[in-house]
Parts: C-alpha cells; structure tokens; sequence
C-alpha cells in the first residue's frame, strides 16, 4: 500500500474579515469610482456627495468590525509599512479635497479629488495584495480587477444622474478593461479559490459586461437603458467583491511532502 505524499489540512476560509470587511470594498470602491468619473460629467457637487458618502459607509462599516473601536486612530500611525494605514491616509485628502470640491466650482479641485480617489482605490488593492497568507488577495492581478471593478461601478452609477458622452465612453472602456482583468485574474486562481469565485465572475462576464454594453448600444433609442446598465455593472462588481473577502479567501495551508519514516 502506497503511502500518501502530502499531509495536512486543507485550506480554511480565513475568519478575520467578514462582510464589513467587504463593504468597504464595494461601497469604497464605488465611491472612489464615482469620484474620479465625476469631472466627466461635469463635476457635479451631488455625485461628489455620493461618492464621499460612499466612502464614509464603507470606513464605517470596517469601524465596527474592529473589536477595540477607540484605537481606530492608531491605524494613521504606520503608513511607512500599512497599505491601512495609507488607504487611511489617502481617504483624509480624498475627504477634504472631495468637500472643497462640492462647495467650489473649481475644475481643478475636482480633479485633484479625482485623483485622491484613485489613490484611495489604489491603496484598497494594495491591502489585498499584501495579505500574502492568501492565495486569492496575493495574486498581482488582484489590482487591477480591484481598481477597474471600482472604476466600473462608479462610472455606472455616475450614469444614473446624467448621460454625458464622455462619461458613457469611460463607463464603455471601464467594463471592457474590468473583464479583461477578470479574465488575467480568473487564469491565475487554483483551486479551491476559482470554484468559490467562478458564479459571481460568471455573473460578472455575463450580467456585468455583455449585458451591459448591448444596453449601451440600445440606448441611441432607449436612454434609459443606461440605467440598467449602470446597475447591472455596480452589482455585479458588488457580488464579485463581496466573493472574494468572504468566500474565496482561502488561506495557505500546508503540506508535509516528505514525511520521516522510521
């Protein structure tokens, strides 16, 4: 009888970050979104208010995870090494810039809270990439789909509250490129992690892309088409996220390949 040539358990679904965990990626991501795709559309203070409100949800949403909630501030404390403590960092300027932007009718103001935005939305991939005990959060192609699935959601939502050219055209590019990254993603995942994520990708290919931007063709007949395509992209991202914080994140494991036999 042949002897087994691994031992150990199987990879468990790590018990730290919950669906709070999760909210702040997909309500953060959105926000973040909304607030880069908002000079698009003209810099609108209510889709700068949606986005920052966004934000504000998904940081609180974490605030209650934390089991000793007055040390929340220590999170500012090591940006030289914590992608937190930077998300932390970057979603201040994002607030005071995104504000200074709702109650200004400076361009360049708007643009900056764009661009913090990105930087905010950055730094949340990063977080997941650096969980390095985590096959599905460490694998590099993780940034991309993170950023891009932001990017996508707000831009779809952008589109609820206004149907500028140059807005349709970036939510167009954004659903090509986050199914691009989807699919890079997907190729990198091994098992268990790929059966846990492949209906919310399924969705995402199906409901989030082709859907979407067949609704993006039809609205020169039906502009209210974009409103379905615009939510169908922000939940469809939504469940993706949520997949990936709760339910495919695997941890390592281990394995003894070469066991001492007496």
């Amino acid at each position: 009888m042949s002897r087994p040539t691994t031992f150990g358990p199987r990879p468990w679904i790590q018990q730290h970050w919950d669906a709070r965990a999760a909210a702040n990626f997909m309500l953060g991501g959105s926000g973040a979104g909304l607030l880069a795709a908002a000079p698009l559309a003209g810099g609108a203070p209510l889709l700068q208010a949606l986005g920052l409100a966004l934000i504000a949800l998904g940081l609180g949403a974490v605030w209650l995870e934390i089991g000793r909630k007055l040390r929340a501030a220590h999170v500012f404390f090591n940006p030289w090494t914590s992608w937190m403590s930077r998300e932390a960092l970057a979603a201040v300027l994002t607030f005071v810039l995104g504000l200074l932007s709702v109650f200004s009718s400076e361009r360049s103001l708007t643009v900056a809270a764009a661009l913090s935005a990105l930087l905010f939305l950055w730094c949340q991939a990063r977080i997941l990439h650096a969980s390095k005990g985590i096959p599905a959060w460490r694998a590099p192609q993780v940034v991309p789909l993170v950023m891009l699935t932001g990017l996508a959601e707000g831009a779809g939502i952008a589109l609820l509250f206004g149907d500028v050219a140059a807005l349709v055209g970036l939510f167009g590019l954004a659903l090509l490129a986050r199914a691009f990254a989807w699919s890079r993603y997907r190729t990198a995942l091994r098992l268990p992690c790929a059966a846990a994520l492949e209906p919310s990708g399924r969705a995402l290919m199906q409901l989030g892309t082709v859907l979407p931007v067949a609704l993006l063709l039809f609205s020169t007949l039906a502009p209210e088409a974009l409103w379905l395509a615009g939510l169908l992209a922000a939940v469809t991202g939504w469940r993706l996220k949520f997949a990936l914080v709760t339910r495919a994140s695997h941890n390592q494991g281990f394995s003894l390949p070469h066991l001492p036999i007496r």
